[in-house]
């Protein structure tokens, strides 16, 4: 059966990959971002280019009705839209970890919202939330986007809850590491707390880890989470939650069976 889809932060990556899988299975997607210029290269599949900013309500609102003016219908949304913060505690300024909330649960959020009325209306939905491994464990260096991951888990939970009467789903995708955009990114961000930070000691692994040749390359390739958004958005019954990617259920495992004090012990080793 064919679905309206719309997926958030389609331009690269998982998003993308995700986008180009479900067009080319029949289904009518429509994709977001703030990048028109790299969305524009999907409209030779078939898919739809919206720009959009998901911290921007008007953006959103805008996105929403103008896929129900001609859809008539949103059958899944995928909020695959956010970015990693990562720095210390003591010197990343309020203002960037409130944007960093912003992008990865209020900005979803909104759009949710906008979402759930055309959807309990049809008696019908579901939607995904691309969370990440460390929606369940933590890092060094990454307590704001491991902070609003772990918040994206308990909301989505939630709102599990409450959609199921109105047979909407609630799904949670949580990656591993996955070659993306996102490490290039993320460790631009992360240099600049770097200069004359009392945690040099502590940045100096992560930089290594983020410009490790090896360490991209051990990575799962974006397309791989592409299908699983893929199943997600399309099988009957969709799990709750879908864990994919390299060292996702290790570091689950650890530290779920092992408790807090190994898992930290490991992380300490690894970034010492």
């Amino acid at each position: 059966m064919r679905k309206v889809i719309l997926v958030t932060g389609a331009s690269a990556g998982i998003g993308r990959e995700a986008a180009i899988l479900l067009a080319r299975e029949g289904h009518t997607v429509y994709a977001g971002a703030r990048r028109l210029d790299r969305l524009e290269e999907l409209t030779e599949h078939g898919i739809a280019p919206v720009e959009m900013d998901v911290t921007r309500e008007d953006d959103n609102e805008r996105a929403v009705s103008g896929i129900m003016e001609r859809e008539r219908r949103i059958d899944v949304l995928i909020n695959n839209a956010g970015f990693g913060l990562y720095g210390p505690v003591e010197e990343i300024p309020l203002d960037d970890a409130r944007y960093q909330f912003d992008v990865n649960l209020f900005g979803l959020a909104n759009l949710t919202q906008l979402v759930l009325p055309h959807m309990r209306a049809q008696r019908s939905g579901r939607i995904i939330n691309v969370s990440s491994v460390v929606g369940k464990i933590f890092v060094p260096l990454g307590a704001w986007y491991v902070a609003t991951k772990h918040a994206l888990e308990g909301w989505s939970d939630c709102l599990r809850l409450e959609a199921a009467p109105f047979n909407i789903d609630v799904v949670l995708v949580e990656p591993g590491a996955i070659r993306t955009e996102f490490f290039d990114v993320t460790r631009g961000r992360l240099k600049e707390y770097h200069d004359d930070t009392a945690y040099e000691a502590q940045f100096e692994p992560f930089l290594k880890m983020f410009e490790d040749p090896k360490a991209r390359a051990r990575s799962t390739e974006a397309h791989v989470l592409g299908e699983v958004l893929v199943e997600a958005a399309t099988t009957r019954k969709p799990r709750r939650r879908y864990v994919k990617g390299h060292l996702a259920r290790p570091a689950l495992f650890i530290r779920k069976w092992l408790g807090d004090g190994a898992y930290e012990f490991l992380l300490r080793r690894s970034f010492r």
